[in-house]
């Protein structure tokens, strides 16, 4: 979007931590909200991470960042943000961080402030996948996680991260469901109207004609849902 600075276009003015953080000189004394940006953080690993090792890495930065400093509502819409934000649902990021009050001077969740100047930083790691991701294609993560064919298809459990709770959850279906299906077994679990549910899976929304073996979902990876707040439909063709 206009007036959006890229992170590669000024890596000569920006520094990264150790911890993968990324800020930039006098960052924190100007504390100008700025939209969020519309682009996906590209950054490489010093170590390659497998997807199960980034999803435990980030899990336990967002558990432990409330002890260190800040309030935990803003850790909270802080992480819900991060994950509408890696799905490109950029307009619901915006929404979260605007209901809690929150700026963003760089126009990137690596480094904002809540309303009473508290600085908070989400490492580079929680907000997108590393361009050296180490793929794991055999399932390793949930050897147990396909069984006996069903209806035609292969029964089979998907890993769900809930934007409304950021939790994972599991649901079992069939490789032959339809993602309309699926939304409708999960309302049956957790509640949520499938008019709310859209679902994410390699950064693609996946249509709610589309065949659960179609979507190309191995065992063991996750599949964003984001949760919306309002009744409107999010169902897609």
């Amino acid at each position: 979007m206009g007036g959006c600075i890229g992170i590669r276009r000024n890596r000569d003015d920006a520094t990264e931590d150790i911890s993968g953080n990324i800020t930039r000189p006098n960052s924190g004394n100007t504390r100008k909200n700025h939209p969020l940006c519309h682009e996906t953080i590209r950054w490489k690993s010093d170590v390659p991470l497998t997807e199960g090792q980034l999803r435990s890495k980030r899990d336990e930065f967002w558990d432990t960042a409330p002890a260190f400093d800040g309030r935990k509502e803003i850790w909270d819409a802080l992480r819900a943000a991060a994950v509408a934000a890696e799905s490109s649902d950029y307009e619901l990021a915006q929404a979260i961080l605007d209901g809690a009050n929150i700026s963003v001077p760089n126009g990137f969740l690596t480094e904002c402030y809540d309303e009473l100047g508290t600085r908070y930083q989400v490492p580079v790691y929680c907000l997108s996948y590393p361009i050296n991701i180490v793929k794991e294609d055999n399932g390793r993560d949930s050897p147990a996680e396909c069984s006996e064919p069903v209806d035609g298809g292969l029964e089979m459990i998907l890993k769900l991260r809930l934007s409304s709770t950021c939790t994972d959850v599991k649901l079992t279906v069939s490789t032959r469901d339809t993602i309309g299906m699926a939304k409708r077994k999960l309302q049956l679990q957790e509640g949520l109207e499938p008019s709310r549910q859209r679902w994410f899976f390699g950064g693609k929304l996946l249509g709610d004609k589309l065949r659960i073996e179609e979507t190309k979902v191995l065992p063991g990876y996750v599949v964003q849902v984001i949760v919306n707040n309002d009744q409107t439909s999010a169902a897609e063709t």
